[in-house]
């Protein structure tokens, strides 16, 4: 048995999948770098990215599949899971044996787990994009602090692009440590550190804009009256809104 250990990317995968068939390796396991340990006696191959062969593996891949496939792979690869390479590499076998498009064959268990972690992602990413609540700093930056189950970021992206094209903003990502800047020009990921009260998505007042607070104040309000308490149902409202999430609403702040 071979472990193949790839630097995170999703190029190094595609260099990885290319390992596996140029060594010809039948039984291969694929993992990020550093996520976990494999059995002992196992051979460990670390697998540097290639982009040539990368690219190689993605266009007889992308003739496969079809470019939707091939935002399945990558979908279901942002789910992060232990399992995702294997999964993925199960699915490219059955596919290149059978010489066609197999996403639709549920009937093969590599490709309905598969499948299944891309319905996870998907409704991962509509949650981060109903959930993202945006505060305004004094140099007119809009940030907000987001810790999504799956790595969502690249996908929520085009969403706020369109729907604030005319504003500065950031979204930043506490669990993975980076985050999406857009710049009224372009989106850019960006890589930082940020303070204790950033992470938590409270800022210190003095970088606040002079009426941010009183758009909070005002949107705090606005979910206390139209709160009914008669019809309160903690359970409902726990399956739409997980209370994982609460810690990054402005309506479930504590107000001072």
């Amino acid at each position: 048995m071979t472990y193949l250990e790839y630097d995170t990317s999703f190029e190094g995968l595609l260099t990885a999948i290319f390992e596996v068939y140029d060594r010809r390796l039948t039984e291969a396991h694929i993992r990020k770098s550093g996520y976990a340990s494999p059995p002992l006696f196992t051979e460990i191959v670390v697998v540097k990215t290639d982009e040539q062969k990368a690219e190689r593996v993605w266009k007889r891949l992308h003739d496969l599949f079809g470019p939707k496939g091939m935002r399945t792979l990558w979908k279901a690869w942002l789910s992060e899971d232990e399992t995702i390479e294997d999964l993925i590499l199960g699915t490219v076998r059955y596919g290149l044996e059978l010489k066609k498009n197999v996403l639709s064959d549920f009937g093969n268990i590599h490709v309905i787990h598969l499948q299944q972690f891309v319905k996870s992602v998907g409704r991962e990413k509509h949650r981060m994009e109903a959930f993202v609540r945006f505060q305004l700093t004094k140099d007119d930056l809009y940030y907000a602090v987001i810790e999504p189950d799956f790595n969502v970021l690249p996908l929520i992206a085009p969403h706020f692009e369109s729907r604030y094209a005319d504003q500065r903003w950031l979204i930043f990502d506490a669990k993975r440590k980076y985050g999406i800047y857009y710049n009224l020009d372009k989106t850019e990921f960006v890589d930082f550190t940020p303070n204790e009260m950033l992470h938590h998505n409270m800022p210190v007042a003095d970088a606040l804009g002079e009426r941010e607070t009183l758009y909070q104040d005002l949107w705090n309000d606005y979910f206390t009256n139209v709160n009914i308490p008669s019809r309160k149902n903690i359970r409902l409202h726990t399956q739409h809104v997980p209370k994982r999430y609460w810690k990054y609403l402005t309506e479930k702040t504590p107000r001072l």
